[in-house]
């Protein structure tokens, strides 16, 4: 297979549209951190507790999500430079390992969407709505 240099180019919108979407994942988290910690202050129970550490753990999730995402962009970069400089071996392979972190980065967001609805079940617990559904 013969790759050309403008074939990592594809990536550049989806990992841009990515990193906006993550972006606002941990915007909208840190805001909602923020606001459970206030609360915390005035009524320390557990449910709060727990759902802060559900927080922070996908913060976390969502930091490696985005330095694969920084990672996958700066491979396809170089592979395009690669490309650009005649070395074809060398620019397929980092646009592989570009595809690769690109993946991990996937993943992790669908680990990370997993724990949201983690989240979201502490929530429910809390406030017994999920009493009601269960009968």
């Amino acid at each position: 297979m013969l790759l050309n240099i403008t074939d990592p180019a594809i990536m550049f919108s989806g990992i841009s549209l990515l990193f906006l979407a993550y972006t606002n994942r941990y915007l909208a988290l840190s805001s909602v951190i923020r606001t459970l910690n206030n609360e915390l202050k005035k009524d320390d129970g557990k449910n709060r507790v727990q759902q802060i550490r559900n927080l922070h753990l996908r913060i976390i999730f969502i930091k490696y999500m985005q330095a694969f995402g920084v990672l996958s962009f700066l491979f396809c970069v170089f592979a395009m430079l690669m490309l650009f400089w005649q070395e074809q071996m060398l620019g397929e392979v980092l646009f592989i390992i570009s595809l690769v972190t690109m993946v991990i980065s996937l993943v992790l967001s669908l680990i990370e969407i997993m724990m949201s609805g983690q989240s979201l079940k502490i929530e429910l617990d809390r406030t017994n709505v999920r009493d009601l559904w269960d009968k």
